[in-house]
Formats: C-alpha cells, structure tokens, sequence
C-alpha cells in the first residue's frame, strides 16, 4: 500500500439510479485503523467551450433542482455507457445549442469532487461551430435556453452567482489564459 492508499475490505451499495450509483465502503487506512467511506459513482460527462465567428460564447441556462435555482452553464452532459467522451460533446453541443462542429479540441478533464465522488468531466473547445439544418431533441425531461454571450457579460454572471459551477467557471478561466 502507498503512503496515502485506502484498501477496501468491504463495499454495500446501497443505490442505482439513472445517473448515479452509491456505496458505503469499509476500508483500511495507512495507519491501519479502519473507516467508512460514502462514494459516489458517475458514468462521466462532457462540456463544450462554444466561441461563435464574433467571439460570443454559446452556454444554456436550466433549472437545478439541488441548487433550487436555475444556472448559467456551458452546454454539457453525461457520457453514455460506451462512448467516447468527443461523440458525447457533439451530441451535447447539438441538441443544447443547434450547432456542431467536426473541430473539436479537448482541454482537459477533471474530477467534480473528488471527496466522495468519481464523476469525470472531459473539457472540449470549439471555435468551428456550424448551425445544424434540423433541431435535436433534447432529454425528455431536459428544459434548457441558449444564449450568447461577451466574456463582460460571463463575468457579471459570475459576479451575480448565475454562473455557479465548477465546470463552467474551469471553461472562463481557460478562455481568459487563451486571451479572452
């Protein structure tokens, strides 16, 4: 065992759901004392930085219901089971914007919160956005809007707490050190 590294000696899982999976698992600690770990298991998701011709960002706003507040995100959604995380960006970045693109270049992944939680979130760019002739359906209980908008006005968003998650706020922060 690393210095670090928690063994498992026994795993429950205690729910499955549509999206998420929850375990409590028993495990061994470094010091040899034992301890209780709750996780959360996620299939992963995408995200897609959207830049229009004119240098606006594509992003949606929805309702979310742990936060009882709808937000301002960059287009995203959960990978399928199976499938590369750049088909899944397409997708997304069609059925929540009405764009695609065949130019997409990922940034980075990373993980959400990682204290009790797998979930994966793979960061796409495109700059090459192409309107898609026929409207995709969204997820039947999906409910979204996109908009344009300035990198003034993503940051008065931010200043509002309209935008408010860590994947988009990862997007901004990487479109400011491209010299946005």
């Amino acid at each position: 065992m690393s210095k670090f590294e928690e063994k498992t000696i026994q795993s429950k899982e205690i729910f499955d759901g549509k999206i998420i999976k929850v375990s409590v698992d028993d495990v061994l600690l470094p010091n040899g004392e034992i301890s209780i770990r709750e996780l959360v298991k996620h299939q992963g998701a995408v995200a897609v930085i959207a830049v229009t011709e004119d240098r606006r960002f594509l992003m949606v706003e929805q309702y979310r219901k742990p936060l009882e507040k709808a937000i301002v995100e960059v287009p995203a959604g959960k990978l399928e089971p199976g499938e590369a995380p750049e088909v899944t960006a397409v997708r997304e970045l069609e059925e929540e914007t009405g764009f695609t693109t065949d130019q997409l270049e990922y940034v980075t992944s990373f993980y959400t919160t990682p204290g009790f939680c797998d979930e994966r979130i793979y960061l796409y760019y495109t700059d090459q956005l192409v309107p898609i002739t026929e409207e995709k359906a969204l997820d039947e209980d999906e409910f979204l809007e996109c908009q344009s908008y300035t990198m003034a006005e993503l940051d008065q968003l931010v200043k509002d707490e309209r935008i408010h998650d860590l994947k988009t706020m990862y997007a901004l922060q990487y479109l400011k050190l491209r010299g946005f």
